[in-house]
């Protein structure tokens, strides 16, 4: 008889930067039970996520490919995922596996899972907070338990939300990292942000009112992900208590990055910023991988497929960008990734060159932040990317744009398509292509929650009503109301 494969849990939780987890050095201890997982498995010191945000980057994670591979750049792709890609889900599900997706119903990127189940990850409840890992973990338990009752293996992923904007963690993480006075009037530090014309109205619809001080706004993005971490233990609880936890493999990783008060890109993750690039990578697989591994070489978000595959021992005829990791986890000789090209396509389209020294970013349109055409960072004088040194080092920028480009030349030769970020020209859904900065910053506007869930879902404004129906809460029909009118002159501009 035949051994029963291994299970996958894959936790593809939104908007986590590595640097504000505790595993990763960070002083608050945000993450103490991710902590012991990565103390049982191996961390990825140096992982990254090019190509921001949601879908592009989910995109690379469950094919194995890079932008050029997917052909998916931007947050509103149009269409579906291309057939020239088969996903993870699609791959497991031909080698025997039950699969179910929690949380990412509705884009492109998700193809391919049988079952498909959702929770609230947006709007509060009448407390004013949003329990979303626990509102997670409401439809995870009973589905580990079904699936965990089949004789087939599955993969299960997890797209947590926490994280996200907004952040409104339950109590008493809402004042874990925060003892100030947060509507301090003396303070001065939020009025840049909610002068911020395109995203004010959404920031005010979750920030409660009279914040004055960013400071609290940062420490509810850190709750935030130690409510998460707190909430995540529930589920490796119940994998042991289901007898299952040694046959399973654990990945613990993001699409994305999240800017707080860097860069101007105030509580968003748009920007090409090391903030909203770097995001973590844990695996935990017990006799697979080595427990208290950690892995300094650079790995990217495309690696993880052709990992899981090469642990599970799953052959596949699918050719990927990525890399499977398994050789640095048991400390052999590796393909070393020393620079790579990176992308953005929500509110700016931009895309650049990293390498270990340098960052080079370059805008492909005037983008709402008023920002120069073209940046370059010196990663090892100035890590928080604070000093633009391009007109100093105009040969760096040179060499890097060539650098640049004739990347771009090869992977279209590759993939004989072009690069999609110079054919994705409707990515902001205004069937325009801006010419000035004013232009862009008057016409992009996110609204309020309710608008920001339906920019990610790709949903139809009916469809997201008749979900909720009658379930709406009082916050909810508040935010509504206080952005109706401008909700309705800014339709054109929902996915």
């Amino acid at each position: 008889m035949t051994a029963k494969k291994p299970n996958v849990v894959i936790f593809g939780i939104d908007s986590l930067r590595r640097d504000h987890m505790s595993s990763y050095g960070y002083p608050r201890l945000t993450t103490p039970f991710l902590d012991r997982v990565a103390a049982d498995g191996a961390l990825f010191e140096q992982h990254f996520s090019p190509s921001i945000p949601t879908t592009p980057a989910y995109a690379s994670m469950l094919t194995g490919m890079d932008v050029f591979g997917t052909d998916v750049v931007a947050l509103r792709h149009e269409g579906p995922l291309g057939g020239h890609v088969k996903t993870l889900a699609e791959t497991l599900g031909e080698n025997g596996y039950n699969t179910t997706c929690i949380g990412f119903t509705g884009n492109p990127s998700s193809r391919g899972f049988q079952n498909y189940l959702d929770y609230e990850s947006w709007v509060p409840d009448e407390s004013g907070r949003t329990p979303k890992a626990e509102n997670l973990n409401k439809v995870a338990v009973p589905e580990l338990e079904r699936l965990a009752a089949d004789d087939k293996p599955f993969l299960l992923f997890l797209r947590h939300m926490d994280p996200h904007s907004p952040y409104l963690p339950p109590v008493p993480f809402e004042r874990m990292f925060y003892g100030n006075d947060e509507k301090d009037a003396n303070n001065r530090s939020m009025e840049p942000v909610y002068d911020f014309k395109p995203f004010a109205n959404f920031l005010k619809s979750w920030i409660p009112e009279g914040v004055t001080d960013e400071q609290y706004v940062g420490a509810q993005y850190d709750g935030a992900i130690a409510y998460m971490d707190a909430a995540i233990q529930t589920l490796f609880t119940k994998l042991e208590a289901l007898g299952i936890e040694e046959e399973t493999l654990i990945v613990i990783t993001s699409d994305h990055g999240e800017t707080l008060y860097e860069h101007d890109c105030y509580f968003d993750h748009h920007g090409l910023y090391d903030c909203t690039l770097v995001v973590p990578l844990i695996i935990k697989f017990p006799g697979r991988v080595p427990a208290g591994k950690r892995v300094s070489n650079v790995s990217l978000i495309s690696d993880i497929m052709p990992t899981v595959l090469d642990l599970l021992e799953i052959k596949t005829d699918s050719t990927f960008y990525g890399q499977s990791l398994t050789g640095l986890i048991q400390g052999e000789d590796a393909k070393r990734v020393s620079e790579f090209y990176i992308t953005e396509c929500t509110w700016m389209r931009k895309h650049g060159w990293r390498t270990p020294e340098w960052k080079l970013i370059c805008a492909l349109e005037p983008d709402f932040h008023f920002k120069p055409e073209v940046e370059l960072y010196n990663l090892i004088q100035d890590p928080q990317e604070n000093e633009n040194v391009a007109e100093r080092e105009p040969e760096v920028v040179a060499f890097l744009q060539k650098r640049m480009h004739d990347y771009i030349a090869k992977r279209e030769k590759e993939v004989n398509r072009t690069n999609p970020i110079y054919t994705n020209l409707n990515w902001h859904g205004q069937g325009k292509t801006f010419k000035s900065s004013q232009e862009a910053y008057d016409s992009l506007y996110i609204g309020n929650i309710v608008n920001a869930r339906s920019l990610q879902e790709k949903e139809e404004e009916e469809t997201a009503k008749s979900k909720k129906g009658k379930g709406k809460s009082k916050k909810e029909k508040k935010a509504k109301e206080d952005s109706s009118d401008k909700e309705e002159a800014k339709d054109k501009q929902k996915a």
